[in-house]
């Protein structure tokens, strides 16, 4: 006798149909999850490299700072740092004004590490008005003054102290002070730079690094023993 051929029944389609969309369903989860993950990583990635970024500019700006008759190399005033440092790529100009500070515009507690760059330098009149700028631009900064500003990580706070005599101090202090060179500009830190600079950041909550972050900075030019 021959067998009569037959098709599925509903029922045999209706599990099949479930099968299927359970399996997809179990592969779309996979595959979000995966995808999640990779964007967690890449955002991770990318706010490490940030900061790697920012301290390294840190670095650089404090290895280019030099000290002149008649201009200050550095001055904290406990909000916003100021630099004098050689100009990186100018040839015509050998100077720049760099500033650095912490600015919280919402009010949220949690602000921004800001770096600011003056154009080059060649005339001393040019450096004194960029040394002011840079102040008021850790004050109160123009829209002209944001557009040359970079931004480099969400910190909730920072400190600064200068290792001189052997011994780190707050600069803010008469420890962290030395009498002034004859001659030189009035500054936080007269009589020259100090032989290293500590920086503390207090990082937020975020996709890779918290809590405190300290950096040493030692001057190129210190001979002996690191602070």
């Amino acid at each position: 006798m021959r067998r009569q051929d037959r098709g599925f029944t509903l029922i045999e389609l209706l599990v099949a149909i479930s099968i299927m969309a359970l399996m997809a369903m179990l592969s779309w989860r996979g595959i979000d999850g995966m995808s999640r993950a990779q964007s967690q990583l890449q955002a991770r990635a990318d706010d490490a490299l940030t900061l790697q970024v920012g301290l390294a500019q840190w670095r650089t700006d404090l290895d280019a700072m030099v000290n002149l008759p008649g201009t200050a190399a550095l001055d904290w005033d406990g909000r916003v740092l100021r630099l004098t440092r050689r100009h990186p790529v100018s040839e015509a100009a050998s100077l720049q004004v760099v500033a650095w500070t912490l600015r919280n515009d919402g009010g949220t507690g949690s602000g921004s590490w800001i770096r600011w760059p003056s154009a080059p330098i060649s005339q001393r009149a040019d450096w004194t008005t960029a040394w002011a700028r840079a102040q008021t631009w850790g004050q109160t900064p123009s829209a002209e003054d944001r557009l040359q500003e970079v931004s480099v990580r969400a910190v909730s706070q920072w400190q600064i102290f200068f290792h001189r005599g052997g011994a780190w101090s707050n600069p803010l202090s008469s420890e962290g002070t030395t009498p002034a060179t004859p001659g030189s500009a009035s500054n936080a830190t007269p009589g020259g730079p100090p032989d290293g600079i500590r920086l503390v950041l207090d990082l937020p909550a975020g996709p890779s690094l918290s809590g405190k972050l300290t950096l040493d900075w030692v001057s190129p030019t210190l001979t002996g023993a690191a602070p």
